[in-house]
């Protein structure tokens, strides 16, 4: 496990750094060392393509330790400290391995380089033609599963949140995530539509609506307690409700265009490439083409989705609760908006 020496002052790091860099005053994840703000979404893109290095899954907790001390002791790091090569990959490394806000190892499976190999075969596999429901069963509940429990161990975890809590929560998510999943598959089987609209629209629509609605119901918590909101030094001002219900309306909608890009995007290539005479040759080539196009389109839409918003979002304080307001002078507040 990772040591607990310092967690809360080491999450203050992380969080004052993730705010610093969204401001364009830190150069933590920045090669080139000099100031550059992290407000486009060229910027956050590139800056995910590397936090989803696929090493940083089966990176050692030593390795992992070894740079969560290095930036404990480079806490007040200048712009040369900010320059040493250890210094970035050690950033590079906790930004994409530990928590922001409880400095909690992530586990290998769910950190967010984990996304693509884990889900790109189950959305191939939801998408594939119904021919018994028990057929998509598997498929379904092994994709709602895995986005419930991404959704909760990425989320924000500033509030007060008990593991009974989130097992609850995370088991009526993905039991109601699979049954809306498997309604219009068991339509199509009942009623044995095989329009291209039943077979390949409805189910693009599905897929994406509740991937979005999973995050909605995963993290629903964070709306109904509020999450910490910060100041540019990363000094927490309060709980917010408002600011809670802005970071998960945000995620859900990356997560929709994420899902249903890469759902959409096979099934038009598919359509087309059934015309062709090389289809009617080889029948079994679709499924090769299939999966290979939903891989490089969620390659892609991966680092696309996570870029959409940055991941420390900011709202003006006078959207906030009152109570937040009278709290601070500051009129620009930052959370956490979880991936």
């Amino acid at each position: 496990m990772l040591q607990e020496e310092g967690p809360i002052r080491f999450s203050k790091i992380m969080s004052t750094a993730l705010i610093t860099m969204y401001l364009g005053f830190s150069a933590a994840i920045n090669l080139s060392g000099a100031l550059a703000p992290l407000k486009s979404f060229i910027q956050r893109f590139l800056q995910w393509t590397e936090l989803l290095d696929p090493t940083n899954l089966v990176v050692s907790i030593e390795k992992i330790e070894k740079s969560r001390q290095l930036l404990l002791t480079h806490e007040d790091a200048s712009g040369s400290d900010l320059e040493d090569k250890r210094v970035q990959e050690a950033w590079k490394r906790s930004l994409s391995t530990v928590h922001p806000d409880s400095s909690k190892l992530i586990p290998g499976p769910f950190r967010p380089a984990a996304l693509l190999p884990f889900t790109a075969p189950m959305v191939f596999l939801s998408m594939l033609p119904v021919k018994s429901l028990k057929s998509m069963i598997l498929p379904q509940v092994s994709f709602y599963t895995y986005s419930t429990v991404f959704n909760i161990v990425n989320g924000n975890a500033s509030y007060d949140r008990r593991p009974h809590e989130s097992i609850l929560v995370g088991a009526g998510v993905i039991a109601s995530s699979t049954f809306f999943g498997l309604f219009p598959r068991l339509l199509q089987v009942r009623f044995s539509l095989n329009s291209i609209f039943s077979r390949s629209v409805i189910p693009v629509i599905i897929l994406a609506q509740l991937s979005g609605m999973n995050v909605v119901a995963s993290r629903s918590l964070e709306p109904l307690r509020g999450i910490e909101v910060m100041d540019k030094e990363g000094s927490v001002i309060g709980y917010s409700r408002k600011a809670g219900t802005k970071a998960v309306k945000d995620t859900a909608t990356s997560r929709v265009v994420l899902f249903g890009t890469s759902a959409f995007i096979p099934e038009v290539f598919s359509y087309f490439f059934k015309r062709t005479q090389f289809f009617l040759q080889c029948p079994w080539s679709l499924w090769t083409l299939k999966l290979s196009c939903t891989i490089l389109v969620m390659g892609l839409m991966v680092p696309v989705s996570f870029s959409v918003f940055p991941q420390i979002g900011r709202i003006q304080c006078s959207e906030l609760e009152k109570e937040i307001q009278s709290a601070t002078e500051e009129t620009e507040l930052f959370y956490n908006r979880g991936v």
